[in-house]
C-alpha cells in the first residue's frame, strides 16, 4: 500500500467528430460465452464476535506459496482468456487507439538539464528505444557528453526493469543507482565508476534504491526493507569495497507503522533520517563529514505532531504542524534543536495549506495551497520581502521542481493544466523573469484552443462544496447524452490536480468530456479536507464523489446512460465503494489495482505495508475501527443486485495492493450480480503496481481501458 494511483492518460485521434456528433452504433459483444467460475473454499473469520465467510480466501496463496498456487495462476489466466474473448471485437480499435497514442510522443527527446555541482546532468530518448540514457555535461552544454547509464541497453530481453535513485559522490566520480527488475520496488543499489566505466562489485539487495552519499566520497547510507512485509525497517551505512553483509544498522524502526528514510540537506552539510506515520514523525541528523557519528534527535517524536526540517547555513526551518493544523514554518539555531528553541517564522493561516519549502542560498519558495489552488511564493532572505508567481488559468497544476542546486538564485518550476501540456520553467527570482525552457511536444498537431476547461462545485450530502474540474472538446452540447469520464482518489492527503494528458485526447476528440473530483482525503482544500476523509470520516469521501457524479447528470454535462467512474488503487476502494452504494448512477467503470478486500487486508501484518496504512484507515483489530471499516470495505459490501459494467486489473506482481484482492472481488461479485452487464478481469501476469516500465508498453492496457469505455458507447473508431 501506500496505494498509490497510476496515471490515467490517454490517446489522440484528430480524426475523429466533435463531441456529442460522434457516431455512435451499438457493440455486439459475443454472447452465450461464460465466464471463468471461481472455486469456493469456505474459510471463517471471527473477529470481535463477527463471523464472516470468505468464499475465495484460496486465492492468497499465490502470495503465501500454499498449495493452491497454481491453482491461482490458473484461474488468473482463465479471466485474462474470457477477457480478450469478450474485448475481441475492440481488438482493431485497440490497436488503432495504441498507435495514436504512441505517435502523440515524441520519441527522440530529451529533459531540460539540471545543474548540481559543475554538471549539468539529463536524460535522452531515443527513436524505438523503450527507455532512455542517463547523461551529463561539463560545465556547459557545449561540452562533450557523457553517458552515464545506458538503460535501453540495460533492459534489453527483461519484460519489467526499472531504474530510479541516481545519486553522485560530491566528487563527481561515483554515481549510485538502484535497479529493480520484478516490480515489487524491492531494489538493489549498484555503483559505477563514471571516470573509468567501472561497476564496483558493491551491490546491496532489498532497498528503496537510494544511496545517499556522505561527504566522504564513499560512504553511502540507504534504507532496508523487511523481506517479507517490504516495509522500511532499518537504515544501514555502507563502506565501498566492504562486505555488505557488514554494513552497519544506524537506525531500527521499532514502530511498524511508520515509513523510514534517508537524505542529506540540499546544503550537503547534514544527513537526515526521517521516521514518521500519518500523526507523527521524528527526524535524526548528523554532520555529513562524519559519517562514522551516532544519529541524534532533532527533537523527539511528539503525539499528533508532524515534523520535518531543512538545512540553511545559519539555521534550520521546521515545517510542523504543532498547534498549526494547515501547517507552519518555525526556526531554530543549528546547534539548539529541541523544540524549546523553536519560534515562529511563517505563521499558520486557517485559509492556506503550507504543503512546502524549497530552499536556496539566498532564497526560499513556499508551496502553498489556498481555493484548491497551489501557489509559490519566493521569499528573498537578504531583505524579507516576497511575491508570488502568476499562473492564470482556474485549474492548474504547478510544482518546483529539479531544484537540486544550492548556491543558484533561479528557481526551476514545472506547470500543467487540462490543456497546457506539460512546461517546464527557468524563473530568476530576482529579476522576477520566467523563460519556457521546454513544454511537452504533442506531435500530430494540437490546439489548446479546441477544449474548453470549468471548474464547478458539487454539494455534498452534509452541504459540502467540492471543486470539480472539467475538459471538453468546443462543440460539447450539455443536453445529457455525452459521454463523461470522472475520476476521483481521495486518500492520504494526495491532492489530484488538473494536469494534461496527450492519450486523453482521444477520448475527448471521441465526444468524451473528462472530469477530476477534488473528494475529500485529498488535501486540495487544506489538511482539514485530507482530516474529514479517513479514518472514522472515510465515508465523505465516497458521499462526495456521487454528489459529483450527480451534478454532473443533473446539470446535463451526461446522464446516468453516459456516466462512467475511473480510479487505481485507493481510488480502486473509491470504485468499489460507489459501485455498492449508487450502483444505476453509472454505465460502467474502471478499477486499477483496487485495494477493495480492507478488512481482511488490513488483519494481515504480513502484507506488505499493511501496518504503515493504520492510521489511514483504522487496524480491524480494534473494535470500532473494525465495524466502520467493514461497513464499506466493496468486498464485504456486495450484495444480489445489479451492477455497472466493470474493468478491473491488476498485477501478479503487485507489492501495494496484491493482486488477490480484485481477484476475490471479481469471483464474488460474478457469483451475486443479477445482471447481465460486463465483469472484466485483466492480470498483467510480468508487472506490478505501476503496470510496464517501458514508456510505451504502458499504452496497451490505456488503450484496453478505453476500448472497454468506446465500446459500451458505441464508438468504433
Amino acid at each position: 500500500m501506500v496505494k498509490k494511483l497510476l496515471t490515467i492518460t490517454t490517446i489522440i485521434s484528430m480524426i475523429a467528430c466533435n463531441s456529442n456528433d460522434t457516431k455512435r452504433e451499438p457493440h455486439q459483444f459475443p454472447e452465450n460465452v461464460q465466464p471463468p467460475v471461481a472455486d469456493i473454499k469456505p474459510e471463517t473469520r471471527i473477529w470481535h464476535g463477527d463471523t464472516v465467510i470468505d468464499n475465495y480466501y484460496w486465492m492468497v496463496d499465490y502470495f503465501k506459496k500454499g498449495a493452491d498456487s497454481s491453482k491461482v495462476v490458473d484461474y488468473l489466466k482463465a479471466e485474462n482468456a474470457y477477457t480478450d474473448t469478450m474485448m475481441s471485437g475492440t481488438k482493431k480499435l485497440q490497436e488503432e487507439l495504441f498507435t495514436e497514442m504512441k505517435a502523440r510522443i515524441k520519441e527522440k527527446d530529451e529533459s531540460v538539464p539540471t545543474f548540481k555541482n559543475g554538471y549539468f546532468y539529463y536524460t535522452r530518448t531515443e527513436d524505438g528505444k523503450q527507455y532512455y540514457k542517463y547523461c551529463r555535461k561539463k560545465g556547459s552544454l557545449d561540452a562533450a557528453e557523457e553517458i552515464l547509464l545506458d538503460v535501453d541497453k540495460m533492459a534489453e530481453g527483461k519484460p519489467y526493469y526499472s531504474v530510479g535513485g541516481f545519486t553522485i559522490s560530491d566528487d563527481n566520480k561515483l554515481l549510485a543507482f538502484g535497479v529493480d527488475e520484478v516490480s515489487r520496488r524491492q531494489y538493489t543499489i549498484y555503483f559505477k565508476n563514471v571516470e573509468t566505466g567501472e561497476i564496483l562489485k558493491d551491490a546491496i539487495p532489498n532497498t528503496e534504491g537510494y544511496a545517499c552519499w556522505a561527504a566522504d566520497n564513499k560512504t553511502i547510507f540507504y534504507t532496508a526493507k523487511h523481506p517479507t512485509t517490504l516495509l522500511s525497517e532499518k537504515i544501514k551505512r555502507h563502506t565501498l569495497g566492504a562486505d555488505v553483509k557488514n554494513d552497519a544498522v544506524v537506525y531500527f524502526e521499532k514502530d511498524n507503522t511508520n515509513y523510514i528514510g534517508v537524505d542529506k540537506s540540499k546544503n550537503g552539510k547534514f544527513i537526515f533520517i526521517y521516521s514518521g506515520g500519518t500523526m507523527s514523525s521524528e527526524i535524526f541528523f548528523i554532520d555529513a563529514a562524519m559519517p562514522n557519528a551516532s544519529f541524534k534527535s532533532f527533537q523527539p517524536r511528539m503525539k499528533d505532531v508532524l515534523y520535518s526540517v531543512i538545512a540553511l547555513n545559519d539555521k534550520f526551518l521546521i515545517k510542523t504542524n504543532k498547534d498549526a493544523l494547515n501547517f507552519k514554518i518555525m526556526e531554530c539555531p543549528l546547534d539548539k534543536t529541541s523544540i524549546d528553541n523553536w519560534k515562529d517564522y511563517i505563521p499558520h493561516r486557517d485559509d492556506v495549506l503550507l504543503e512546502g519549502i524549497d530552499e536556496f542560498k539566498d532564497f526560499l519558495v513556499i508551496s502553498e495551497r489556498k481555493n484548491g489552488l497551489v501557489q509559490l511564493c519566493v521569499r528573498n532572505l537578504n531583505d524579507g520581502n516576497e511575491h508570488y508567481l502568476d499562473f492564470g488559468e482556474p485549474a492548474y497544476a504547478a510544482y518546483a521542481s529539479g531544484n537540486i542546486e544550492y548556491n543558484t538564485s533561479t528557481l526551476r518550476y514545472t506547470y500543467t493544466s487540462l490543456t497546457t501540456p506539460q512546461s517546464v520553467y527557468d524563473y530568476d527570482m530576482t529579476t522576477k523573469k520566467k523563460e519556457l525552457k521546454k513544454q511537452q511536444e504533442v506531435l500530430g498537431g494540437y490546439n489548446a484552443k479546441d477544449y474548453v476547461t470549468e471548474r464547478l462545485y458539487a454539494t455534498a450530502k452534509d452541504g459540502t462544496k467540492v471543486p470539480i474540474s472539467l475538459v471538453y472538446k468546443k462543440g460539447f452540447k450539455k443536453d445529457g447524452n455525452a459521454p463523461l469520464l470522472l475520476y476521483g482518489y481521495g486518500s492520504y492527503g494526495m491532492s489530484m490536480d488538473a494536469s494534461f494528458s496527450s492519450s486523453r485526447l482521444s477520448l475527448l476528440n471521441r465526444g468524451f468530456a473528462f472530469a477530476i473530483a477534488h473528494i475529500r482525503g485529498g488535501e486540495e482544500m487544506g489538511r482539514q479536507w485530507y482530516e474529514d476523509g479517513k479514518m472514522f470520516k472515510k465515508k465523505n469521501t465516497f458521499n462526495d464523489f456521487i454528489a459529483c457524479g450527480e451534478f454532473l447528470v443533473k446539470e446535463k454535462y451526461t446522464s446516468k446512460q453516459h456516466l462512467y467512474a475511473h480510479g487505481g488503487s485507493a481510488g480502486g476502494l473509491l470504485m468499489g465503494a460507489v459501485i455498492n452504494m449508487a450502483p444505476d448512477l453509472w454505465n460502467g467503470a474502471i478499477a486499477q489495482v483496487p485495494f477493495v478486500d480492507v478488512v481482511n487486508t488490513m488483519l494481515d501484518e504480513s502484507i506488505p505495508l499493511t501496518t504503515n496504512e493504520f492510521d489511514e484507515w483504522g487496524n480491524p483489530k480494534k473494535k470500532d475501527d473494525y465495524f466502520y471499516i467493514k461497513s464499506y470495505s466493496p468486498y464485504e459490501n456486495i450484495e444480489k443486485k445489479n451492477y455497472p459494467n466493470l474493468l478491473v486489473t491488476t498485477g501478479l506482481h503487485d507489492s501495494q495492493v496484491q493482486y488477490f484482492e480484485p481477484a476475490k472481488w471479481v469471483a464474488k461479485l460474478r457469483a451475486m450480480k443479477t445482471d447481465k452487464n460486463l465483469l472484466l478481469l485483466h492480470t498483467n501476469m510480468d508487472f506490478g503496481h505501476g503496470g510496464a516500465s517501458g514508456r510505451f508498453d504502458y499504452l496497451k492496457d490505456v488503450a484496453l481501458s478505453y476500448a472497454f469505455l468506446l465500446a459500451l458507447e458505441g464508438i468504433s473508431k
